[in-house]
Order: structure tokens, then C-alpha cells, then sequence
């Protein structure tokens, strides 16, 4: 059973700005919108490129629904969801995340053993 799990505080996160974090040996980018105590939590490494750079992605809104771009080659990703707004097929992790009392927590991420 996954367990929620404290990765930062809300001020730690600038508004607009995206986030690196190490969550059970994953790599996470998080993202708090401007005016929102939101916070969207998505892998950090871009499908496309391979390279781990979301959390340097450019945020922003398509048609209402607030996303990222790929720092990369700007593909546009849902941070909702984590599909790309430009091919649905290609999508990246997503994970709960809430704000209790000024910490931002993140269902834990399962480890997974290769057999």
C-alpha cells in the first residue's frame, strides 16, 4: 500500500518554476502554478530526449489546461495527466500529490525488483 510521503514545502516551490526531487530512487519534477497551491508532480526525464530536464520546462497553458514544455525540443505535456499535447501516445508518469499544512506530499513512488 503506497503511503503519502513529504518532498518539500509549498515555499520551496517558486510559482511557475519547476522542481527537481529524488523520490524512492525516481527522478520527479514538480511544478506549483502561479496563484496556486496546487502542486503536479511528473517524471523528470523527457521521453523524447532521454535527458532528465522537465523540471527546467517552460510552463504555461494550452486551451485552459496548464502544461510544461520540454526544455529540449518544447514538446507540450499536460501536467495533469502527463500526455503530450502533441502526440498522445507519448505520455510521462504522473503522481498525487496534496499540501498538508505547508508540506507538499507525494504518494510514495513502489519500488520495483527485477526477477
Amino acid at each position: 500500500m503506497n503511503e503519502w510521503i513529504k518532498i518539500c514545502t509549498l515555499d520551496d516551490l517558486t510559482p511557475d518554476r519547476g522542481a527537481a526531487a529524488l523520490v524512492s530512487s525516481q527522478q520527479v519534477a514538480l511544478f506549483r502554478l502561479s496563484g496556486d497551491d496546487v502542486v503536479y508532480a511528473i517524471a523528470h526525464r523527457d521521453p523524447y530526449s532521454g535527458a532528465n530536464v522537465m523540471a527546467r520546462g517552460l510552463v504555461g497553458t494550452r486551451g485552459g489546461v496548464p502544461t510544461v514544455a520540454s526544455p529540449m525540443h518544447k514538446q507540450v505535456f499536460d501536467l495533469r495527466t502527463g500526455e503530450s499535447m502533441d502526440d498522445p501516445a507519448v505520455r510521462l508518469d504522473t503522481w498525487r500529490t496534496r499540501v498538508v499544512d505547508g508540506a507538499v506530499e507525494m504518494l510514495e513512488i513502489p519500488s520495483v525488483t527485477c526477477v
